[in-house]
């Protein structure tokens, strides 16, 4: 079945509520449940919904912090939750409260904030819900599969008034903080371009037949808002990434780091106008999404623009040498010179000799950051506020979109939509499968 509230009908309002959301004039309303504040002796009751990959990092870093304790965890495979549960109920020597189901869990009063490292296709959904009960949110990268579900999460948070961190950690690294002070203070001259790479060693994921539901799965709550359709162990844990119905390519999945970076250090906010071309080269596999893409983002009246490829494969490093399994990081180029930022440090190559300047290394605590927000109510304190991250996530559905139209787009960053371009405005949101509606937020 069909949401009522359609990419048509949102299409509709757009022109009417575009510029309001735009610029954050949505009202401010007290949240349903949960605390609007927390005394500097209280604990900070946290719950970690998808747990196989990433929430097992969100497991071990929130609990690490200082005054804050992992209560809940919430899977929708069993296995893996009770595996999970088994482990962190070990190690803390307390009891941890199981949810299979994100929906109960989010209404449960004895939690105050969740860490959410489901697919994709399911960020915006459950980021919302938990807002909507009171909750504060550290929600996964990209914190959403389109650009729409990015601006309903920036509503919700300002009107439910919650605390809502995106898990693009470059923000939280004090050396990578150190580079962006440098850029503004011109040590490598007038910045006019940023180069994003993500280069990652990914061989096929070759094919696989549709097949039962393995036992333990909530098949149905695991695809959301996404189409039903038969299971198949290629669309399932991590693959999911390489199709279009539940993730958004290597570039809203490791290069949505980057990107938020280059777009720190340009100093923008979204394009005006976006090429994109790739493909899927090398494998005759499942997966949807391209294996290489180049995307350019044009800023003509900030004369400035952003460069971003993913590539798999064997490549050249490009001088960052992040890793024998990958080169990730940003190049920023300027009058005077460059810098080379990646997770977690800079380096800077000055004038036409291109001799080393200042560097630093470090790293994040992207987790401190989320619980400072939470304690103290202040979104500068949180590592990457929702809005940057929503900026960011659009930037990558904005490549991606060009890619899958395979043409030039134009877009308007004021109201969020291609003007006169129906195709493209149609893919700025998605048909969702209901109850697995994300709410627009008024």
């Amino acid at each position: 079945m069909k949401n009522t509230f359609t990419r048509r009908q949102f299409l509709a309002s757009t022109s009417a509520a575009g510029a309001a959301i735009g610029f954050g004039t949505i009202g401010l309303a007290a949240p349903t449940s949960g605390k609007d504040s927390t005394g500097p002796n209280e604990d900070i009751r946290v719950a970690c919904i998808g747990i196989r990959g990433r929430g097992n990092a969100h497991m071990s870093g929130l609990e690490s912090v200082p005054g804050t304790k992992v209560v809940a965890l919430c899977d929708i495979d069993q296995s893996v939750l009770n595996s999970r549960t088994d482990q962190l109920q070990k190690r803390t020597g307390r009891k941890i409260k199981r949810f299979a189901d994100y929906r109960k869990l989010v209404e449960d009063k004895d939690i105050d904030a969740v860490g959410v490292s489901t697919p994709n296709h399911t960020h915006a959904l459950i980021g919302i819900a938990a807002m909507q009960s009171g909750k504060d949110v550290y929600l996964e990268k990209p914190c959403s599969h389109n650009i729409w579900e990015g601006r309903q999460l920036v509503a919700a948070a300002r009107k439910y008034k919650r605390m809502c961190q995106h898990g693009t950690q470059g923000r939280s690294c004090p050396a990578i903080e150190e580079a962006m002070g440098k850029i503004r203070e011109g040590i490598i001259g007038d910045v006019y371009m940023a180069r994003g790479l993500c280069f990652k060693w990914r061989p096929t994921i070759g094919r696989t037949p549709d097949e039962p539901v393995p036992p333990g799965v909530n098949y149905d709550l695991w695809l959301g808002p996404a189409p039903r359709r038969p299971f198949s162990r290629n669309r399932f844990h991590y693959n999911w990434h390489w199709h279009w119905d539940y993730g958004n390519g290597d570039m809203g999945n490791q290069g949505v780091h980057e990107m938020d970076m280059a777009r720190w250090g340009l100093g923008v906010g979204l394009p005006r106008r976006i090429h994109a071309a790739g493909g899927h080269f090398m494998f005759d596999d499942d997966q949807e999404t391209p294996n290489s893409l180049t995307c350019i983002f044009e800023y003509p009246e900030q004369k400035k623009m952003l460069v971003f490829e993913t590539r798999h494969w064997m490549t050249n490093d490009e001088g960052f040498r992040s890793g024998p399994s990958y080169i990730v990081g940003v190049t920023f180029y300027g009058s005077e010179g460059y810098m080379q930022v990646k997770y977690f440090g800079y380096k800077t190559f000055l004038g036409k000799k291109r001799e080393p300047g200042p560097n630093a290394t470090g790293s994040s605590n992207e987790y401190e950051r989320f619980i400072a927000g939470v304690r103290r109510r202040k979104h500068e304190d949180l590592g990457v506020e929702i809005e940057d991250g929503h900026l960011s996530s659009a930037l990558c559905h904005l490549g991606n979109i060009s890619y899958r139209l395979g043409r030039t787009v134009n877009f308007d960053p004021r109201t969020e939509t291609f003007p006169g371009d129906e195709q493209a405005d149609a893919m700025l949101s998605r048909d969702y499968r209901e109850p697995y509606v994300v709410p627009r937020i008024g």
